[in-house]
């Protein structure tokens, strides 16, 4: 049966440096959650707060509504995979998903029914006989996922696994993990500052600050309603357009640019829209600009179109297909008024 875990008011401190700032949060049995920001955000000793390995300042960590902060690591029915292997090395993949095991002191028998099982889901029974340095990348990656599955723990905690790989092996493990996660439904907390990995695997992502939570929800709902610039600019690849903009007689402005919104907003206003949302189809939407086009990348499926507008605020697009936009060209842009984004003064959304 799956766990659930809850977070009540956490925080983390070294000495009189406060680092993790009352963090309120519940993930629900089975989730796969993915915890996602940029270095620095806390993302990882909250991970390890979880594991115990570190210590808890203040507040209380449940799971299953038992109270865990002074529970040693061991008894927590959770396994963690590392972003580095540490696999050892004179050890063959076999004897590498066996050695905690026998250390439990886990019968012959046992310990070979749960290394097969672990073998057969990660599809590495040819392995069991090599040594680390016989395996790739992405197979150590896997000898490491299975070193915690045969402890059949609650909860699979990652801490950035696939940081090592190369880019063509970080999607076919991304596709592997998500694999596992149907396959067990087993309670997962995972740590990226990737967010592609983070809106293609998860249930819910929990973005962190400096420490405290920004949003947290499905990956679609913080995608189309961003609380806050941060949350706007961080999830999306490429990152959202922002352009400094002002009410005028009932239409947003930017220089000599100008489009009609049914918001009510006052003053200046950050406008927000994602390359995506953005066409150079004549017909398609609002017109809001005319843009000079300073680069151009020709992807094959998707056109990139990075360009400039007349108050010289950068603006990004991404076209679908194959396009014949020519560089140093003037061309107007069109967007759609329903996905549009608006924030205040201080960064907050404007629904």
């Amino acid at each position: 049966m799956a766990t659930s875990i809850e977070l009540r008011q956490i925080h983390k401190a070294y000495g009189d440096v406060p680092v993790i700032h009352g963090v309120d949060l519940t993930i629900e049995p089975g989730d796969f959650t993915v915890f996602v920001g940029p270095s620095g955000c806390g993302k990882s000793t909250l991970l390890r707060m979880i594991a115990g390995l570190e210590p808890i300042t203040g507040g209380d960590l449940l799971i299953d509504g038992q109270r865990m902060n002074e529970v040693p690591a061991a008894k927590r029915g959770i396994a963690m995979v590392f972003q580095s292997y540490a696999l050892y090395p004179h050890m063959n993949v076999y004897q590498n998903l066996a050695f905690g095991l026998e250390t439990a002191r886990m019968p012959r028998a046992e310990i070979a029914t749960r290394v097969q099982r672990a073998a057969e889901i990660l599809k590495i029974e040819p392995l069991l006989k090599r040594k680390p340095k016989q395996l790739s990348g992405g197979q150590r990656q896997r000898v490491a996922i299975g070193r915690a599955i045969v402890r059949e723990p609650k909860i699979f905690l990652f801490d950035e696994p696939l940081s090592n790989l190369d880019a063509e092996l970080r999607v076919a493990m991304r596709v592997e993990i998500a694999k596992l996660h149907n396959d067990l439904g087993n309670t997962m907390i995972y740590v990226t500052h990737d967010q592609v990995e983070a809106m293609t695997m998860a249930d819910k992502i929990v973005v962190l600050r400096n420490g405290i939570i920004e949003q947290a929800g499905a990956p679609l709902e913080l995608y189309n309603t961003p609380n806050n610039l941060f949350v706007a600019g961080f999830i999306g690849s490429p990152k959202m357009n922002f352009l400094t903009v002002t009410e005028e007689n009932g239409a947003l402005r930017s220089g000599g640019n100008s489009l009609s919104l049914d918001r009510d907003v006052a003053g200046a206003v950050t406008l927000g829209i994602r390359p995506e949302h953005i066409t150079i189809v004549g017909g398609s939407g609002l017109k809001f600009a005319d843009v000079r086009v300073d680069l151009v990348e020709n992807l094959g499926g998707q056109t990139v179109v990075y360009a400039t507008a007349g108050d010289g605020q950068a603006l990004t697009m991404v076209l679908e297909g194959q396009r014949g936009v020519e560089l140093g060209a003037t061309i107007e842009v069109y967007v759609d008024p329903q996905k549009v984004h608006l924030f205040d003064a201080q960064g907050m959304a404007i629904r």
